[in-house]
């Protein structure tokens, strides 16, 4: 009764997605401090990209069970592209919905096959796995217990993951990354 949760009919209780933040230094510090997952951040970011803003499910008096940073830049093969880098809590489903897929999680078959793509966190590779989308590349896997997708617009984007992307978590207070910062990506929720 007194959950900040909302609830639905087919998936039960669904964390709150809170507006899209402002992509500056103090968006990003307001979501690194109320979330129980991850903020990952590819760093370095690829040639010519830029923070986007930022997001995540979740209320503050529990913290954020969710959160997504959004970038923008070229694609390799040509012309804009974006990405989402979500990190989240086993079915909270912020990457899935992201994504546009109809459950939760990345769905049947999923790592069925070798994985397609990797990222790295640390000194570890953790490996991804394409996940059926229609005009965008997204891929999924695990880090240290919780999910974390990319999501890119359009589907040629992709090809970004040719090599493992670095990913930091922005929680770590240790860093002090001068990161260059875009307009709001039309990608994330209003």
């Amino acid at each position: 009764m007194w959950s900040s949760a909302w609830r639905c009919d087919v998936h039960g209780e669904i964390a709150p997605l809170a507006p899209a933040r402002l992509p500056t230094r103090d968006g990003l510090l307001a979501l690194a401090s109320h979330t129980r997952v991850p903020v990952w951040l590819p760093w370095p970011l690829p040639l010519g990209w830029l923070v986007s803003g930022f997001t995540g499910a979740g209320d503050e008096r529990t913290g954020a069970c969710a959160s997504a940073v959004a970038l923008s830049g070229p694609n390799p093969l040509g012309g804009p592209a974006d990405l989402l880098v979500i990190a989240e809590e086993p079915g909270v489903g912020l990457g899935a919905g992201l994504a546009g897929l109809p459950g939760p999680d990345p769905g049947d078959g999923f790592a069925a096959a070798a994985p397609h793509a990797a990222v790295r966190v640390g000194s570890h590779e953790a490996p991804l796995w394409l996940v059926e989308s229609d005009g965008k590349a997204v891929f999924a896997g695990e880090v240290a217990g919780s999910w974390v997708w990319l999501v890119l617009w359009p589907d040629t984007a992709g090809a970004l993951l040719v090599e493992p992307l670095v990913l930091r978590d922005m929680r770590d207070p240790e860093q002090d990354l001068d990161l260059p910062f875009g307009a709001l990506s039309p990608r994330l929720p209003a």
